[in-house]
């Protein structure tokens, strides 16, 4: 039995306490924010979004929905989790930036910035690949749980040191589905 089937029949056998934080009309509301400054940062320019799989995908569908500005789209697949609710700290992709990103403006796209080493990989390996610009537009901001310092150019919310989900997020893959963000009680 593999450790993500382990989990589900551990932590699914009974249903979870879902409180919502954040309502699916406030997430459209920030994500338009965010998408109107992208396109006039990046007017007459074609950046490459980076949607990092698989929690971002929501996120970045609904922001290239709202962007003024024509743009490429890429995806990285970094994992840190295996299915439990706290990060190993160990980096691993199952699917990376790729070598095309080279000479081109990049705008990582995150669901959830927490401890922010994630982040920090994805940034190195997009330099040594010779990205020309990387900029960070996350919808979440998990300032407590930080350990690696980052720089977020476009962030939508902060959140408390709670475990979320809902809005592309999840647990051991359940509740992406959910149209709002909530916590795990």
């Amino acid at each position: 039995m593999s450790t993500s089937q382990q989990v589900n029949k551990v932590k699914f056998t009974k249903k979870l306490k879902i409180v919502p934080l954040i309502s699916r009309q406030r997430i459209r509301k920030k994500v338009k924010e965010l998408a109107g400054r992208i396109s006039r940062d990046y007017k007459k320019k074609r950046p490459i979004l980076l949607c990092v799989l698989k929690g971002a995908l929501i996120f970045t569908a609904d922001l290239v929905g709202f962007l003024k500005i024509p743009v490429d789209i890429d995806f990285a697949w970094p994992s840190s989790y295996a299915g439990d609710q706290k990060s190993s700290g160990r980096i691993k992709f199952k699917y990376g930036p790729q070598p095309a990103l080279k000479g081109r403006d990049v705008i990582i796209v995150e669901d959830i910035i927490d401890t922010g080493l994630t982040l920090g990989v994805l940034k190195s390996k997009l330099n040594s690949l010779g990205a020309k610009s990387i900029r960070v537009c996350c919808l979440l901001d998990k300032k407590a749980r930080r350990i690696k310092k980052v720089i977020l150019d476009y962030k939508g919310f902060g959140v408390p040191d709670k475990f979320l989900v809902g809005y592309g997020l999840d647990l051991a893959d359940k509740y992406r589905n959910l149209p709002y963000i909530g916590y795990i009680k």
